[in-house]
């Protein structure tokens, strides 16, 4: 081969593989996860009435309690109540709905406060999750956490029984789902049941309806947590 041919290959070849070694760093730069930060900012309390919610305000309430779900410091969601723990990536917290309460008649917007259905956050990652809770209902749920559990009374579909449930966080199915009582949707105490309350080993958890008055427990078995997050796969250590 032509030596002059030779060295203009071989100054080609360097000049691209300076070109592709000064690229590198900017596409593993692209390729790095971006980190989000998630918070809850300050509490206000908003008008809050039987008529805007019938099924989660007890008759008594005037206001409710609010606070903005911020990731990356910007309002993602409203939330009400405490939040809770699940790992030290994942936490749990009821959402609050503001919704159009005007008719078709309604000349403007008529705003109102609702209690949601619980959400599941990942810190991590900034994603959020509407948890589905088997029957699961406002009027009478009031969810004690333990762990990845949680524990309430709900209503069947006919919402005529009430049930003692625990449902866990990603499980497909129930834990737990005992009748307790019968439920009468025009003549019922409120709240449905005191909150339920956990115990550790053995691992029990214990209901009281108001009507029937006598506590039931139950016993939990044998059961870890469900809950895959994202980039668990990854098998890091702590």
């Amino acid at each position: 081969m032509n030596p002059a041919k030779l060295r203009i290959r071989t100054a080609g070849a360097a000049l691209w593989l300076l070109a592709v070694t000064a690229f590198l760093p900017f596409t593993f730069a692209a390729a790095k996860p971006k980190v989000h930060t998630v918070s809850f900012g300050g509490g206000k309390r908003v008008p809050y009435s039987v008529a805007g919610d019938p099924a989660g305000n007890n008759g008594e309430e005037k206001e409710l309690k609010i606070r903005p779900l911020l990731i990356d410091e910007k309002v993602k969601e409203w939330t009400t109540g405490e939040a809770h723990d699940v790992t030290d990536r994942s936490v749990a917290v009821r959402r609050a709905l503001r919704l159009n309460d005007a008719l078709p008649t309604d000349k403007s917007e008529h705003w109102v406060w609702q209690r949601g259905p619980w959400l599941l956050i990942d810190r991590t990652n900034g994603k959020v999750t509407a948890l589905h809770l088997p029957d699961f209902d406002p009027t009478v749920s009031n969810i004690a956490w333990f762990r990845d559990y949680a524990a309430y009374c709900g209503l069947s579909g006919g919402g005529k029984q009430l049930y003692a449930v625990v449902a866990q966080v990603a499980a497909k199915k129930p834990l737990l789902m005992k009748k307790i009582a019968t439920w009468d949707l025009g003549d019922h105490p409120t709240p449905a049941c005191s909150p339920a309350s956990w115990q550790r080993e053995p691992l029990q958890v214990t209901f009281t309806p108001t009507k029937a008055g006598a506590p039931v427990s139950y016993s939990l078995v044998g059961l870890s947590a469900v809950l895959v997050e994202d980039g668990d796969e990854n098998g890091e250590d702590p």
